[in-house]
């Protein structure tokens, strides 16, 4: 997809995921800097790690993607929103889409792993690599359900478990709702673990040139 085209709108019931890699979003030929609002370039130009900037810009891209495909409009015509529940600023909080508040949306970018999710009603997204391991138990058993953590520390190899709980619960998380259904996958070509938590049943697709 590039420039105004527009695609036909997926069903507005399902919610659209996809996990890339960093490199893979930005040397997509629709998807470039310039979509960015201003006040994302601001927050941008704040990030001083290179390798973090380029996350943080490949997240908000595919956000886009993922809107406009929903939407069947452009990544131009698909840029979201922030805003604060609690200091009651834009800028920073939840992300959502102006004019449509039916349709929730998330993004989440680590170490060259970026994901974006759009759907109706609350959706949470959650990418890590898949080498990544969480820890230690003793803070996990305070952030997460503890039985949870304990089986999973109870396991022959209890990491990739530890790992699921820890990608599970931060999709939850930014959905901001308990007890959604979630869509896990792990992505091996990407090395990537990933997790959707929706309202609505999820799919995926994979990153792809123009018009795949």
């Amino acid at each position: 997809m590039t420039g105004g085209a527009v695609r036909p709108a997926r069903d507005a019931r399902t919610a659209l995921a996809a996990v890339a890699t960093t490199g893979e979003v930005l040397a997509h030929p629709g998807l470039h800097e310039g979509l960015l609002e201003p006040w994302e370039r601001r927050r941008l130009a704040a990030v001083r790690v290179p390798s973090r900037r380029d996350d943080v810009l490949a997240s908000r891209l595919l956000l886009r993607l993922c809107v406009a495909r929903f939407t069947g409009g452009s990544p131009e015509e698909s840029a979201p929103a922030q805003h604060c529940a609690g200091c009651g600023r834009p800028g920073h909080g939840r992300p959502y889409l102006p004019g449509r508040p039916g349709v929730g949306v998330s993004l989440s970018h680590a170490d060259g792993l970026v994901a974006a999710a759009v759907g109706p009603g609350a959706v949470g997204i959650d990418v890590e690599p898949a080498t990544r391991r969480p820890g230690p138990l003793s803070v996990l058993s305070r952030v997460l359900p503890e039985a949870d953590v304990r089986a999973a520390a109870a396991e022959s190899d209890p990491g990739p478990a530890l790992l699921r709980l820890w990608v599970r619960a931060e999709a939850l998380l930014k959905a901001g709702e308990d007890g959604l259904p979630l869509l896990e996958w792990t992505d091996p070509h990407r090395s990537a673990v990933a997790t959707v938590a929706s309202a609505a049943p999820a799919t995926t697709f994979t990153l792809g040139p123009p018009g795949s």
